[in-house]
């Protein structure tokens, strides 16, 4: 697969992910947190796992385990943002989730000691910054739920880059698949000891469940890891950064919310932060690490 059709499947990815907050919100008026995080990825693995069923015949240990962490990253991700959304602003959580993109090249060089480009980090600068002017209000207060969203961006960061390192080794399908039954497996053993689980009782509900077990996790999490296998994490990060531009055009379109021109100019400088990340990043790093080293 080419690194474009990999980067567009990505983006779709980020769409249906801009998507979830909407239903999130429904889901959430009539099920607990983690009974919503259990129904969403236990309905994502049953689809996946019935389409996929001879190709799971194939999993071995090693994919077995890096479908549980990765499924143990993602349940810390969703568990962060939907108790993090009782105490802060759909804003501010956009905004501090989309940290992500600063903490993927972070983590790749502080544990993974690997250079970033300069047009990356450019890029990064880029899209925070406008991810700023597009969610951030001026009553922004670190509150509980704003550190659990950005302890959310971290788990993110991890999940991306443990994903990237993942998909060299093992099947990305099967990974895929295996890290929705486990969030979903793990989900339900939290929403049997804290809440009590049960099946939506509204059609709000139900439509909030469907969308976001099919599109957003069922398509989003297998598309990922098949999709990562050919491009960069940093690059994956900084697409993913879309995702509150998303969100936006959504809220727009079914809650006719309209963005101020502060947002629209973060929107701008988004994208181009993609474009910069792309169009820049083809000038080759490697020129400046074979250069002899100046003492």
């Amino acid at each position: 697969m080419k690194p474009l059709k990999a980067e567009l499947m990505l983006l779709v990815v980020t769409l249906f992910w801009g998507s979830s907050y909407i239903f999130m919100k429904m889901g959430l008026g009539t099920l607990g947190e983690f009974n919503l995080i259990a129904l969403r990825f236990g309905l994502a693995f049953c689809l996946a796992a019935l389409l996929f069923h001879k190709r799971l015949k194939r999993v071995d240990a090693r994919t077995l385990k890096y479908g549980a962490l990765l499924g143990f990253l993602l349940l810390g991700v969703f568990t962060c943002i939907t108790f993090g959304l009782k105490t802060t602003t759909t804003s501010n959580a956009g905004f501090l989730v989309a940290l992500t993109v600063i903490f993927v090249p972070m983590i790749d060089v502080l544990v993974f000691k690997k250079r970033v480009a300069p047009p990356q980090v450019f890029g990064s600068i880029l899209a925070i910054a406008g991810i700023g002017l597009l969610t951030l209000n001026a009553t922004l207060r670190i509150q509980s739920g704003d550190f659990l969203c950005i302890l959310a961006a971290v788990f993110y960061a991890v999940q991306i880059l443990v994903t990237g390192k993942a998909v060299k080794t093992s099947d990305s399908l099967n990974i895929g698949i295996l890290q929705l039954g486990f969030a979903g497996g793990f989900a339900l053993v939290l929403s049997t000891l804290f809440e009590t689980p049960s099946l939506p009782s509204t059609l709000p509900g139900w439509i909030a469940i469907l969308a976001l077990g099919i599109l957003c996790s069922a398509c989003g999490f297998i598309l990922q890891p098949v999709a990562q296998k050919y491009t960069s994490p940093t690059r994956t990060g900084l697409i993913f950064s879309l995702e509150p531009v998303f969100a936006a055009l959504f809220g727009y379109w079914f809650a006719g919310e309209q963005l101020s021109i502060q947002g629209y100019t973060g929107a701008a400088l988004v994208l181009l932060g993609i474009i910069a990340s792309e169009l820049l990043g083809k000038i080759s790093f490697s020129r400046i690490s074979e250069e002899p080293e100046r003492i």
